[in-house]
């Protein structure tokens, strides 16, 4: 029996133990016990098939295939991760070499260190058709694997494959296990036909289905999980960086893509409620009204989603680099909750003044919350929808029961004395904007957001 210090909480005192004859370990200080498969699962935040995978795969186990067409998909996903990673290490090189001086430079004005290179692996791609290729098939990879990577151009109409990369700044995605299985490349000249420019779908990846920093912001997340580390979803790359940097390690970002179904399910392993961060403006808001859209139908008791809106014409990186960590989480921390996004959604910029548009707006929010799919999260959303529905058109029913008690026998305006006018004795009084008996009213996101705006919310 093997004893040590706890690998889920400080101590001084070892009280975790490994017993080999009943193949099993305790660990007294957190009340944690189980097979080798339960240690992975604990200490790596993993699933169970991807414990008996890693377990197998230091063991020298081999797994049972399913049929020897799985058997041979296996051996080419290898082979893949093999040319993948070869790729990683000559994009790696070439940044730090003569060749990539421009690259560097243009990474140094974005604030990412030689440190941040190197943890995050980034890369150049030089401007040759042929110097990926040619650097590939010196090391004996054929020109069909290096295609089929997504690494080359190819087709019916032309007659030599060529670098799909050529003069960006490269950025390896990395799957759950840390495997590089695609890349994303930004341009460095203006006038480039497309920005960003990923992998194409292949064996390996599978855009919608992965998230760019999945395999370090899930290790994050499991090993915050008790300091409350928020897990974030940002849009891009250097977004990701930036916000890793200033302290957010569990941040992620979507492929190029609006968020899928299959990312909402990352996101949802990782944290019961994680925080979508957008841009402040038009595009940044009708990023968030999608993301409310897919997460509806598939809300359950506990996983919930909150977005948290930046500044207006501010990404993550440019908040970080402007204002600092605070100002991140201080927008982190005001994150909204997805009901509310819901009701700003249906209620911002409308006006609600006549009994049809009422009417309306409650046959929209009925029609969407039928639309989740969990009866006990259906039944609660209804329910806080109401309550807000009545809050919301209370002032209207207050005016209308002011109006119907002065037309019962109460004295005219006209036959009031002369002087300054003041409110009947008991009668309800309009509060002076500002006051304290006021309820809050968010004029727009951005002066919400505004430290002016903080002390009276």
């Amino acid at each position: 029996e093997f004893k040590g210090l706890s690998p889920f909480n400080k101590e001084k005192t070892p009280s975790f133990f490994v017993n080999d004859q009943k193949q099993a370990w305790f660990d007294f200080s957190s009340g944690k016990n189980g097979s080798i498969f339960d240690f992975v699962m604990e200490s790596e935040g993993v699933s169970f098939p991807e414990a008996v995978e890693r377990l197998a795969s230091m063991a020298g186990v081999p797994l049972p295939k399913v049929s020897h067409e799985d058997e041979q998909r296996d051996a080419r996903r290898k082979t893949l991760h093999d040319v993948m990673e070869l790729a990683a290490k000559f994009f790696e090189a070439t940044l730090a070499s003569r060749v990539g001086a421009k690259a560097r430079g243009y990474l140094a004005d974005r604030g990412l260190d030689p440190a941040t290179q190197l943890k995050f692996r980034l890369g150049f791609a030089p401007g040759e058709r042929f110097a990926l290729k040619e650097h590939l098939g010196s090391h004996g990879i054929p020109v069909e694997d290096m295609v089929e990577a997504g690494l080359l151009i190819a087709g019916g109409d032309i007659p030599v494959p060529f670098d799909r990369f050529r003069d960006r700044v490269m950025f390896p995605i990395a799957d759950l296990r840390g495997r590089v299985i695609a890349f994303g490349g930004r341009a460095m000249e203006k006038d480039a036909a497309a920005k960003y420019l990923n992998s194409p779908e292949t064996p390996l990846f599978h855009k919608g289905a992965t998230l760019y920093n999945i395999a370090s912001a899930r290790q994050a997340a499991h090993d915050g999980a008790q300091k409350g580390v928020p897990v974030i979803a940002v849009e891009g790359y250097v977004d990701v960086i930036a916000m890793v940097t200033a302290g957010f390690p569990a941040t992620v970002a979507p492929l190029g893509t609006a968020l899928t179904e299959d990312q909402l399910g990352l996101l949802w392993k990782m944290a019961d409620e994680p925080v979508l961060c957008f841009d402040g403006d038009n595009a940044g808001l009708r990023a968030a009204y999608r993301a409310v859209e897919l997460a509806m139908p598939r809300l359950k008791p506990g996983k919930s989603l909150k977005f948290a809106l930046l500044p207006q014409g501010q990404d993550p990186d440019d908040l970080v680099r402007s204002a600092g960590r605070e100002a991140v989480a201080e927008v982190i921390a005001a994150a909204r909750p997805l009901g509310q996004m819901l009701w700003t959604r249906e209620t911002e910029g409308h006006s609600f003044d006549t009994p049809e548009r009422r009417a309306a707006l409650e046959a929209r929010i009925n029609e969407v919350t039928a639309g989740i799919g969990d009866d006990a999260v259906r039944k609660y959303y209804r329910q806080d929808f109401t309550a807000r529905l009545q809050q919301f058109f209370a002032p209207a029913q207050r005016q209308r029961d002011n109006f119907q008690q002065r037309g019962q026998g109460q004295q005219n305006w006209r036959d009031r004395p002369k002087g300054e006018w003041r409110p009947r004795t008991g009668a309800p009084q309009r509060p002076e904007v500002g006051a304290r008996n006021m309820p809050y009213v968010v004029v727009s996101h951005q002066m919400a957001a505004s430290p002016l705006h903080r002390g009276a919310r």
